[in-house]
């Protein structure tokens, strides 16, 4: 069925319906310049080209396995245009995939744990996905999005769009098999390099909570929890978490 752009505005209607059974092209001045069609019966053609933000393991899998290389400035636009999450370390872009029931169910029992210690205090945490700005130096911006950080200098550096570019005191993260080797190399050093003082890693496969602390680019000391223990932060004495509550 073909008909003109002016047939088509003033009988949509009709012609949403008229193309699930037939293909309409639709004309102007004389030229062929679109098709309306059923999406429903051509879904599998169409389904590659929708970005809407849902990202299966094996496509980021695929995607993460070579990283692509880009500016910072490359990255933004990439962010800012796409439905969907990335990190960008050390120059490489990483896509991020919907996490497991599991890795949701910890996340919410931290956040509540870390939520009733910061009542009262200026530090406060903040929940994934929250982008998270850090420098290695001057030239070397990486951005992050730990599952879950605690800032203590929020209202002094928020930007003209509410994005904390600061950096914040404590960060976790929640293993998973596709993130595993990301946040125990990759973010390990990052987040030491950069000036975060403490990195929370967050085991639910040994049910272990292994605390890094940095000072001037070192690591300084490293603390495992396991089964019955306490996390105990070093940077917050009075943060204790029981490993029971979110295991």
């Amino acid at each position: 069925m073909i008909i003109s752009a002016t047939e088509l505005k003033n009988n949509l209607g009709k012609y949403l319906r008229d193309c699930v059974r037939d293909r309409v092209i639709i004309t102007s001045n004389g030229r062929k310049i679109a098709v309306l069609c059923s999406y429903e019966i051509n879904a599998d053609f169409f389904e590659p080209f929708i970005d809407d933000g849902v990202v299966s393991e094996k496509e980021a899998e695929a995607f993460n396995l070579n990283p692509k290389k880009m500016s910072y400035e490359e990255f933004l636009e990439l962010a800012e245009a796409s439905e969907k999450r990335y990190e960008y370390i050390d120059g490489e872009v990483y896509l991020l995939t919907a996490p497991g029931t599991m890795h949701q169910k910890i996340l919410g029992e931290l956040y509540i744990l870390f939520y009733y210690w910061s009542r009262g205090k200026k530090c406060v945490p903040m929940l994934s996905p929250y982008d998270i700005t850090l420098k290695k130096s001057p030239k070397d911006i990486n951005v992050v999005e730990p599952d879950l950080v605690v800032i203590c200098d929020l209202e002094e550096h928020l930007n003209q769009k509410d994005r904390y570019m600061g950096v914040p005191v404590l960060a976790v993260e929640i293993l998973s098999e596709s993130t595993r080797s990301r946040d125990t190399v990759k973010k390990l050093d990052l987040f030491m390099s950069s000036g975060v003082k403490e990195y929370w890693i967050v085991d639910p496969f040994e049910k272990e909570v292994a605390i890094y602390s940095f000072e001037n680019n070192e690591i300084t000391r490293i603390e495992k929890f396991k089964k019955e223990k306490t996390a105990v932060s070093c940077c917050f004495p009075d943060l204790k978490i029981k490993l029971k509550n979110i295991f």
